[in-house]
């Protein structure tokens, strides 16, 4: 045990955390990197050059000073604020992580708020300065904000390049000197952290696993503590570039159990695996439950698509398993699942890999958050989407979540920025100046408010600069109306969404703007109305397309123009009545860009 090292790699987005576990991957000679990021094996990530999942790799390293070779298990996170449950994960299975920090921009919110994680866990922290060798790195300024937000010496930072190669011995050189080997009592009863799981078609689902006391041999009886399921560990091994077999893991040892597992829903994340025989006396603590914080219906565009759609994501919870997911029904979409999403960026994702991975073409609705709505005895409901809302005459108030954003941008961009949270309905906690010319605000905003653009536009005023962070803080009383939208006085239910009332008017005028230039012209008049509750306040109409009956008429009476026009005029009215209006993928997509 003393020559095992359990580490993750934390940092902001695109602070080149992927790159410098590709240098300690090759300096340790685990593989050639033969591309960049070779953790990174979804077709998403890199086309997109993010992490998505986190990775586990083991690796081994001779130590220079005493000879010895240990053995390094590493796990690269991702960096978006909407993957920071993956994180969460990855350090409950360490004991110390590399914090990397971009020379070139500094510490930003997701750096923060990742080291507050990592210290919570009592994790080994080591600092190390990335991109040193880029011409714009600022090495002895970002060296100041560290020292700042970590107290820790100048000469513990390590300067790295992950492009070059530069200071990757010393980042594994401080890996085995640093931080802690596991603890834990080999002759005591099997214990177990899951920390993640995968899909194989073949195998079944294969469960990651971190052993925080006891051994386990292949052949061994196990089961697993909250679904109190027992199986056999038909095979067990360690995590290289691909699964390697073995025939007994030890104490401190991160490894895969293949167990013919088949049902989805019989393996958890942060559960504890345990021996039948001799089971451990409590299962793992300090894991927590995720909670989604964006909601939307995901419906098959094919109605007999419903239970391949269940099918496939089951096994995408699998994957990740801060997705959760609910069946219901809808009007206009038919039968479908409300889908909880960790944030917009991870919507985005899953409805790729649904596209891509399992081949389920899907519509998506407006995303909206959970409401409590308190009617007047006082019950309390749960409300996910605007359908749910019970008559307005029987609510007495409704809450809403409230999250508190942190922002970390230049002092150049406060007044944008602050006109954008106010805008928001923010309010202003305080703000704090972090080192040269850079500051840190803190607001208490609306989740609702930042479900849908809140990011990008932060990102375009800020020049791609400012950072932003989030956690949840409390649902507080608010004035909110639910604004239908109506396609000749039908409502569709999946474009209707909950708003604050100072927001309601200019947003019903801005949807029915939006869908007059998406919906396609009809052979009859389609009015677009927005309504909230009897009262319509904004409309606009998509012109019927007509054929000029009148062009053959050359000369004559005015009256038999008029009886042509309004044979014409009876036909769509006909029409009207039996005609129904096909709503467009692309207008629910809109939805969500309305600026």
């Amino acid at each position: 045990m003393n020559h095992i090292r359990n580490f993750c790699i934390i940092a902001h987005i695109d602070h080149g955390k992927s790159t410098l576990a590709d240098r300690l991957l090759e300096r340790t000679g685990t593989l050639k990197v033969t591309e960049g990021q070779m953790l990174d094996d979804m077709d998403l990530e890199r086309e997109r050059g993010i992490t998505i999942k986190s990775h586990a790799i083991q690796m081994a390293y001779t130590h220079p000073a005493d000879g010895q070779v240990y053995t390094l298990n590493l796990i690269d996170t991702p960096g978006h604020v909407d993957f920071a449950y993956e994180v969460s994960r990855s350090i409950a299975a360490c004991e110390g992580c590399l914090l990397v920090v971009d020379a070139t921009q500094g510490v930003q919110a997701q750096t923060i708020s990742n080291l507050y994680m990592a210290i919570e866990h009592d994790l080994e922290i080591v600092p190390v300065l990335n991109k040193c060798d880029v011409a714009s790195a600022m090495p002895e300024e970002v060296e100041d904000e560290i020292i700042e937000l970590l107290g820790c010496r100048r000469e513990e930072i390590i300067r790295a390049s992950g492009k070059t190669g530069m200071g990757v011995d010393e980042v594994l050189a401080a890996v085995v000197e640093r931080i802690p080997a596991p603890t834990g009592d080999e002759t005591a009863p099997l214990q177990a952290l899951i920390f993640d799981s995968v899909f194989n078609p073949f195998r079944g689902i294969i469960a990651y696993f971190k052993i925080v006391n006891g051994s386990i041999r292949r052949g061994d009886e196990v089961k697993f503590w909250a679904t109190e399921k027992r199986y056999t560990a038909d095979e067990i091994g360690v995590l290289g570039m691909d699964l390697l077999p073995r025939e007994e893991l030890h104490c401190g040892d991160v490894g895969y159990i293949v167990s013919g597992i088949k049902a989805a829903t019989e393996v958890k994340v942060g559960d504890t695996i345990t021996h039948v025989a001799r089971p451990s006396a409590e299962a793992i603590a300090g894991f927590e439950e995720v909670k989604p914080m964006v909601f939307a219906g995901v419906y098959p565009i094919e109605t007999e698509d419903f239970e391949n759609l269940r099918a496939s994501l089951e096994k995408l919870q699998l994957n990740d398993a801060s997705l959760t997911f609910q069946p219901e029904s809808s009007v206009a979409l038919g039968f479908g699942f409300r889908c909880g999403f960790l944030g917009l960026l991870h919507m985005e994702i899953i409805q790729e890999r649904l596209d891509r991975e399992f081949d389920m073409n899907v519509i998506t609705t407006v995303p909206n958050v959970s409401y409590h709505v308190y009617d007047k005895h006082g019950d309390m409901k749960e409300v996910h989407n605007p359908a749910g809302m019970p008559d307005a005459a029987e609510i007495d108030h409704i809450e809403e979540p409230y999250i508190r954003a942190s922002i970390i941008t230049l002092t150049d961009y406060i007044g944008p920025i602050m006109t954008l949270c106010l805008g928001k309905r923010g309010e202003l906690v305080k703000q704090e100046y972090v080192s040269g010319g850079r500051v840190e605000i803190y607001y208490d905003m609306p989740l609702a408010e930042i479900v849908i653009d809140f990011y990008d536009k932060l990102k375009s005023i800020s020049k791609g600069y400012a950072s932003f962070d989030y956690h949840p803080l409390e649902f507080r009383p608010s004035k909110l109306v639910k604004l239908d939208i109506l396609l000749n006085g039908e409502p569709v239910d999946a474009l209707s969404t909950l708003t604050h009332v100072d927001n309601s008017v200019s947003f019903g005028r801005r949807m029915c703007e939006k869908l007059k230039e998406l919906l396609p012209r009809q052979q009859f008049d389609i009015a677009i109305q927005a309504a909230i509750g009897a009262k319509i306040i904004a409309r606009e109409t998509v012109k019927q397309v007509r054929k000029d009956v009148t062009a053959k008429c050359y000369g004559g009476d005015v009256s038999r123009k008029r009886k042509l026009l309004e044979k014409q005029k009876r036909g769509k009215k006909r029409m009207k009545e039996i005609g129904n209006v096909q709503v467009p993928q692309k207008a629910f997509l809109a939805v969500l860009k309305l600026d």
